[in-house]
């Protein structure tokens, strides 16, 4: 009889265990999907704002073209193509963000002047992006998660090569 409320007890702590590990998991999925949400949402402002510069009467045509087509690519692109398409946008936003910060017109100065807060945002939302992918596939590689498939069908998570070259 001792035996098997022993065998009970240790069974429930072991399935307690598993519960807990699988919830925690979960946790860091939906932290990786916030966090990539977040990023989500101020890549595309980024590239709202090099609409904005594009399309203002200080840009030259050809450079206004550039930046055009590379905030579209960024706003439009795939999840295969998003790094591709986001340094496209850093490098065309880098090439007329030297020429609009030399000239003295007020609404760009303003567009400037976001553009560089929203990229420190950016740079912020990018190593919180960072961890949650680390922490969660550190957790994933353990023994337990492995072997009790606790991650479900949930997909590994990735970072982004362009979260290394944001403006």
């Amino acid at each position: 009889m001792k035996a098997g409320l022993t065998f009970g007890i240790i069974l429930l702590s072991v399935l307690w265990y598993l519960s807990f590990s699988a919830t925690r998991l979960d946790r860091l999925h939906h932290r990786v999907e916030t966090s990539w949400a977040n990023l989500d949402g101020l890549l595309q402002r980024r590239a709202a704002i090099a609409l904005e510069l594009a399309h203002s009467e200080s840009a030259d045509p050809a450079s206004s073209l550039l930046l055009t087509a590379a905030a579209y690519q960024a706003r439009e692109a795939s999840i295969d193509n998003r790094s591709e398409a986001e340094s496209g946008l850093s490098g065309a936003l880098g090439l007329l963000q030297n020429d609009l910060a030399s000239q003295n017109n007020a609404a760009n100065q303003e567009l400037l002047r976001e553009l560089s807060a929203l990229t420190q945002k950016i740079r912020v939302a990018i190593a919180i992006h960072v961890d949650a992918v680390n922490r969660t596939r550190t957790v994933r590689q353990k023994l337990i998660f492995r072997s009790f498939r606790l991650a479900g069908t949930a997909p590994l998570p990735v970072t982004y090569e362009f979260e290394d070259d944001v403006l």
